[in-house]
């Protein structure tokens, strides 16, 4: 009787095939059909340059004037067709004068605005005030309804598609098995029906009889084990309390990439207790308001793929819920709520930290301790703020004596003993233990 090898790899290599040449079907199907684009209606001009009166407004009034809702001033859409525009002429430069002259529409328009008085802009020609009517005077842009119904279609297919495939793989899969099993028991019959006899597996012995008999490698092997056990132990425990790349969800959503990136907005304008308190402190929400009392809304080139213009506009609206802010009136309502902000830095109550003394005197920027949160749209804990990684900044940091005169004395005594130029924060005595600890 003739002897064959084991059938499994010919059973392995029908299977593999009938499951490449599934695959490459499947890829097929699976492939995805781009939503078109939709097509953007032209800007209308009236009179003037849209396009300069858009710079000219952005530069000029959208500080205090919306185009399609009341802020400081009111809605200036179609402002052309209320007005004759040598009034306007006259308003924009010198309104002040034509309230006092006692014209009816000025006084009106002083009036229901709260008499907020407007900034005069003498030096805007009669071209730059006919660009930006003519910018006021586009007709306002539809949202495409129907583009936003065809992209959640699409999306709507895209989801039906993906668990069709799931669904279809998933059958396959199970196909493939039962054949490969059928497949075995097959090849054995026809062996048996042909005399081929099966060569029968060769017995082997189990590893670990064979690893316990080796009592050299036991013994290798249980003491790689406890010092492994104790470094990941070691490892686990130095972590506990260490938060770093820590990045919770706030309650309102605040982007210091648009505020400290886009908008170069100084982190101590807000923070400003850093430079003279112990702490940064969380910046009181009057101070968001003082630039959000005139922006409601975000411009559309803030949106990104991850957060659309319409999020934060929403987060504006939180803003003014808190405050209890009425953008329609221009005017607090009386009714705040408090905002449970989520602490993200967190040192030890037996911890010793000044935000002045780091700030103020020693001149160190935030981004050395807080990392480039210019960049940051949801801020995070950039460093791991462990007793290691200040010791290493004292012991690497000169101490800043340019125009510092705080240390002045001292550095003189201890450069002079030490024998260098500049000390470091080590040198200075910001490695005894009571200067951290209480």
């Amino acid at each position: 009787m003739k002897k064959v090898g084991n059938h499994n790899s010919i059973s392995r290599k029908l299977f593999f095939s009938f499951a490449l040449a599934l695959s490459f079907s499947l890829t097929s199907f699976a492939q995805d059909a781009a939503p078109a684009a939709a097509a953007e209606a032209p800007a209308a001009t009236q009179g003037g340059d849209p396009v300069k009166g858009k710079e000219l407004f952005n530069s000029n009034c959208a500080a205090c004037h919306k185009l399609d809702a009341k802020s400081t001033g009111p809605a200036l859409r179609g402002i052309s067709g209320k007005h004759e525009m040598s009034w306007i002429y006259k308003w924009v430069r010198n309104s002040s004068d034509m309230i006092k002259s006692g014209d009816a529409a000025a006084v009106k328009l002083f009036n229901d605005n709260n008499k907020a008085v407007m900034t005069s802009f003498p030096q805007l020609s009669d071209g730059d005030i006919d660009d930006i009517m003519a910018y006021t005077s586009e007709p306002k842009a539809e949202a495409p309804v129907a583009a936003a119904g065809a992209v959640a279609g699409a999306s709507q297919d895209a989801g039906i598609s993906s668990e069709v495939i799931l669904g279809a793989l998933v059958l396959v899969m199970a196909m493939l098995v039962v054949m490969l099993l059928l497949v075995n028991k097959v090849l054995t019959k026809v062996a048996k029906a042909n005399g081929i006899e099966v060569a029968p597996k060769e017995p082997r012995v189990s590893i670990w009889k064979a690893f316990v008999k080796n009592q050299f490698l036991v013994l290798v092997t249980s003491i790689f084990l406890l010092l492994a056990s104790g470094y990941f132990v070691y490892g686990y425990l130095m972590q506990v309390g260490v938060d770093q790349n820590y990045e919770p969800i706030q309650p309102i959503h605040y982007s210091h990439k648009i505020h400290a990136g886009d908008n170069e907005i100084n982190c101590k304008y807000c923070h400003s207790a850093a430079r003279v308190s112990k702490n940064a402190g969380i910046p009181s929400l009057n101070v968001c308001m003082n630039c959000h009392k005139n922006i409601s809304e975000v411009a559309e080139t803030t949106a990104t793929p991850e957060y659309s213009k319409a999020f934060y506009d929403e987060q504006i609206q939180k803003l003014y819920t808190a405050v209890g802010w009425d953008k329609t009136t221009q005017s607090y309502t009386g009714k705040s709520q408090p905002v449970k902000w989520v602490r993200i830095h967190n040192l030890p109550d037996f911890v010793y930290f000044n935000h002045s003394q780091h700030v103020s005197v020693a001149g160190i920027e935030c981004q050395t301790c807080h990392g480039p949160v210019e960049t940051y749209e949801i801020q995070k804990q950039f460093a791991p703020l462990t007793m290691g990684w200040c010791v290493d900044c004292h012991r690497k940091t000169d101490v800043k004596m340019e125009g510092n005169e705080y240390y002045t004395k001292i550095h003189a005594e201890l450069s002079k003993k030490y024998g260098v130029d500049k000390l470091t924060a080590a040198q200075m005595g910001g490695l005894e233990c009571g200067k951290c600890h209480y």
